[in-house]
């Protein structure tokens, strides 16, 4: 079986045709059988596209283009992928050309007559080098690959058992716990509604239920509370925002991020008048504010342990005179638009 330097493409391109055929038999009589060859500089970009060589021998003095300038050729031919090796032929030893050929990615020199066993001495070198490389690179990808599939196993497990966490607290003030997935409904109408794209409005959907799971910290006496809150109550209340927040924190995917900014924002205000960091309009991230007015229309229309559910009609009004205050005018706009009377989405 051949060995795995032998196996490589090599391209010959000089415009003196003794040179090219005692190259050939150099490395024919070495075992090398995968040869291609040209006489014309002008044709040497061309044939290297074609043959994808994983050498190349190249004279540096020929008629037409230079060896300097077929070099750029291919080593602007390769760009950022996997650099082919080039080994410069030459008579010229002086510093000045090995210079510039090394400054434009030549990787070696053969100088003329040739002496066979440098020439297969320096090819082999490289060879096995530019393979090492290869291997390395295909290695380095396929980690690459197993880590990204990992990471994404991790976040998926990970998403799991908060979605599974958001339930069970969805349970504590909420007994059939469709609220959340209520809410994930109302926020893809509306951001099908203002005309989001359908990977944001998959972000969206999967956020939303996770909007209260900081209400885990929030002891049972102030969240099940069937009177008004007292104002030290609500303070209290009002942190489910930024416990949310921080559970959801550091997430790497843009999932548990979008998550995270929901969480943390879904009480702000378009005025500024909201929790807990109090900014206002365009500083609300948008899913935060499109996931406001969702949670708000399903929590007005169902009952709650502290008051009973309102009747449809007069929760849209409500939303509508809140518009430009609570509400972010553009989503409550394409909240009243929508027929949440014939829609099944708040019947769950």
């Amino acid at each position: 079986m051949p060995r795995r330097d032998k196996l490589g493409r090599i391209l010959i391109i000089d415009d003196q045709e003794a040179n090219v055929r005692l190259l050939e038999q150099i490395l024919a009589k070495a075992g090398y059988e995968d040869i291609a060859s040209t006489t014309s500089s002008v044709d040497a970009h061309a044939l290297h596209k074609q043959f994808k060589p994983d050498l190349v021998l190249l004279d540096v003095h020929m008629s037409g283009k230079d060896g300097f300038q077929v070099l750029e050729e291919i080593v602007a031919q390769n760009g950022d992928s996997e650099q082919v090796p080039v080994i410069m032929i030459t008579a010229d030893d002086s510093a000045h050309a090995k210079r510039r050929a090394l400054a434009l990615g030549a990787k070696d020199f053969l100088s003329k007559p040739f002496d066979s066993a440098e020439v297969l001495l320096r090819i082999r070198n490289l060879l096995e080098t530019h393979f090492l490389y290869r291997k390395l690179r295909h290695q380095n990808t396929e980690l690459e690959q197993k880590v990204t599939e990992r990471t994404r196993e991790l976040e998926q497990s990970q998403l799991e058992v908060l979605e599974r966490l958001a339930a069970a607290v969805e349970f504590r003030d909420d007994d059939t716990g469709n609220h959340t997935k209520r809410v994930a409904q109302i926020s893809a109408r509306l951001g099908e509604a203002i005309g989001l794209e359908s990977a944001t409005l998959e972000l969206i959907s999967r956020a939303a239920p996770l909007h209260d799971i900081g209400k885990v910290g929030i002891p049972d006496n102030i969240l099940l509370k069937a009177g008004p809150l007292t104002g030290e109550e609500f303070e209290i209340m009002k942190t489910h925002t930024v416990i949310g927040s921080r559970m959801l924190s550091k997430g790497r995917s843009e999932l548990v991020r979008f998550s995270q900014r929901i969480a943390r924002s879904h009480h702000e205000w378009w005025d500024g008048s909201g929790y807990p960091d109090r900014v206002s309009g365009q500083s609300i991230p948008l899913e935060a504010r499109i996931v406001a007015a969702a949670d708000f229309l399903d929590a007005l229309t169902h009952d709650r342990p502290y008051r009973p559910a309102w009747g449809m009609d007069d929760t849209l009004a409500e939303i509508k005179r809140r518009a430009g205050s609570h509400f972010d005018p553009t989503v409550a706009n394409a909240l009243l638009g929508i027929n949440w009377q014939a829609s099944s989405v708040l019947v769950a």
